[in-house]
């Protein structure tokens, strides 16, 4: 895959354009117009100022932002964790802390929101919902972190199907995380404490694994997203090594990409008025490949050098199977198409 371009930029402000730890991205398509981006900006901070979703179109232009917690009602966020759109446009959302899925219009208009629990959770268990997918009947699957299985939901939030468990036995999970469905209805599950992708079909029956533990290709270090394109190639969050990883879809490794960020349209913009800032980032060497021994490892390599990714946290495919990448350490998302 290659570069396409990067969006985004970092700001801790509680309100307005700019990313603090974004988690994840839904993308809504409109035939014969700009594909609109939802992100989930999740603060690292103690009060949660900040937290809250924007949306934007692929061209950088801002509309808007809701589920802000300094707002006092039911559609603000605790601790969201990943989203996606149903067939109607209705946005949903995980809350980890509130062990809920809210459900949002397109303007970001809350809707309702439903309640997650399982007969396995003993007294006082938390669900801890992660990862969303939802398919193309509308059916809802979402992960559960601290119980370690998935639940298939109607629209209407009724379980008709659970599995999985503790362990690391194929359909048994540790702390479960980021989804996706393909085109022929297989789920996709980010196992992110065994460092693998497990995959099943619609009724839960585990069909395969990919990956194993390890930094090399092919392997993984707690893969957090997991994405799959038309073709059924699936994109890996290999969020431990700092990279993303493509593979077709009997497992075999097609790509490993580390990140080729360049400025965002907000970044420009900003550095127009910021002359000072500008000067100093054109002296500056950014790239900075050759470093000390003591920081050649992945997570030191992404903090140092501003191009790679440096927590990337999420993955998500558009209709013309565009990669994009979600970092929650460099505030941003860099966008990938395939090679012609």
């Amino acid at each position: 895959m290659k570069t396409v371009k990067t969006i985004g930029i970092n700001s801790n402000q509680p309100v307005g354009r700019g990313f603090n730890f974004p988690y994840d991205i839904a993308i809504k398509e409109d035939l014969g117009k700009s594909r609109t981006i939802y992100l989930l900006n999740r603060s690292n901070s103690a009060t949660r100022m900040g937290t809250r979703i924007q949306y934007f179109t692929y061209e950088e232009d801002w509309i808007g932002e809701f589920g802000n917690p300094l707002e006092d009602d039911e559609a603000k966020f605790t601790r969201p964790v990943t989203l996606a759109f149903d067939n109607s446009d209705q946005l949903h959302v995980t809350d980890e802390a509130t062990d809920e899925i809210k459900i949002f219009n397109s303007e970001g208009k809350f809707q309702r929101s439903i309640k997650l629990d399982s007969d396995s959770q003993g007294n006082g268990d938390r669900f801890g919902p992660a990862g969303i997918a939802i398919d193309s009947g509308d059916f809802i699957y979402v992960s559960s972190r601290y119980l370690n299985l998935i639940q298939k939901l109607t629209p209407e939030g009724r379980v008709v199907k659970e599995w999985g468990g503790t362990g690391g036995g194929p359909g048994e999970f540790s702390m479960p995380w980021g989804m996706d469905v393909d085109s022929q209805g297989d789920l996709y599950v980010a196992d992110w404490r065994n460092d693998r992708i497990q995959k099943f079909d619609s009724e839960g029956i585990f069909l395969k694994t990919y990956g194993e533990s390890g930094r090399g290709v092919g392997q993984f270090h707690r893969p957090s997203s997991v994405a799959v394109d038309t073709n059924l190639n699936v994109a890996v969050a290999d969020w431990g090594n700092e990279r993303v990883q493509i593979l077709d879809n009997e497992g075999s490794v097609i790509n490993v990409l580390e990140g080729e960020a360049t400025l965002s349209k907000w970044s420009h913009e900003w550095l127009d008025v910021n002359l000072d800032e500008r000067e100093a980032r054109n002296r500056a060497d950014l790239k900075v490949l050759d470093l000390p021994d003591h920081l050649k490892n992945a997570y030191h390599e992404a903090s140092q050098t501003e191009h790679k990714f440096w927590g990337p946290v999420s993955v998500k495919f558009d209709s013309e199977n565009q990669l994009y990448v979600t970092e929650h350490s460099r505030h941003r998302i860099q966008v990938f198409e395939p090679a012609s």
